[in-house]
């Protein structure tokens, strides 16, 4: 599985010979984003916010592309063509590769009240038969039982989701074996990685900060 960061909490997960593409945002954007986008099999949004959802370029993606999300999202963008899943929904890929559809809980802060409150909000679990790579979505602690050999996490705080220390709590909750911080490019909401660093080191979580059109490669 190989696993490549792009602004903010996009990735795109390529495993079993198909490529998933997870929450293209418009923060950080950069044109030759485009010809990767264009060239996957899915695509899953999280929730409705343009920081994971840049339907700008959605709209002009190959027709082919499959996308998925919430009725939220499709009911606030209806030029995107979205098909809808909730939570306890599983998507399968020929077979090879399955997309749990996965409980999120976005935080609230005042400003939201214009029309930004996250009502739905989703994350997806991707699991090839040989990995289980979790993506949170933006989203604060709340119990659970799922489980994963890969954690993707938000670790900005502010309220509006985990911060490090709650995602080093919640990364050992689901076993897993590395995480990977998301959420950290947005200039409302600055990340101290030595701070993030530091906690996830004092709970002795294994993690690894991907730049920005970084990849890494797992067993």
């Amino acid at each position: 599985m190989k696993i490549t960061k792009f602004p903010q909490s996009c990735l795109l997960i390529e495993t079993k010979g198909k490529k998933i593409l997870i929450d293209p945002g418009t923060l950080k954007y950069k044109e030759e984003y485009f010809n990767i986008w264009n060239n996957v099999d899915i695509i899953l949004i999280t929730h409705k916010h343009s920081d994971h959802c840049n339907t700008e370029i959605l709209e002009k993606v190959n027709e082919n592309i499959k996308i998925y999300s919430n009725n939220e999202v499709k009911s606030t963008y209806p030029t995107l063509n979205i098909n809808v899943v909730k939570e306890n929904d599983v998507i399968d890929i020929e077979g090879k590769i399955s997309v749990e559809v996965v409980h999120a809980e976005h935080g609230y802060i005042p400003p939201m009240k214009t029309g930004a409150k996250v009502i739905e909000n989703i994350g997806y679990i991707i699991d090839d038969k040989e990995t289980r790579i979790y993506i949170t979505s933006d989203t604060i602690c709340f119990e659970n039982e799922y489980k994963c050999d890969i954690l993707c996490v938000p670790v900005s705080d502010y309220g509006v989701v985990m911060g490090a220390f709650e995602a080093a709590l919640f990364a050992k909750e689901t076993n897993a074996k590395l995480v990977i911080p998301l959420h950290s490019d947005s200039p409302k909401y600055p990340v101290d990685f030595s701070f993030v660093e530091r906690i996830l080191n004092e709970n002795e979580v294994e993690y690894e900060i991907l730049e920005n059109e970084e990849s890494i490669e797992v067993e």
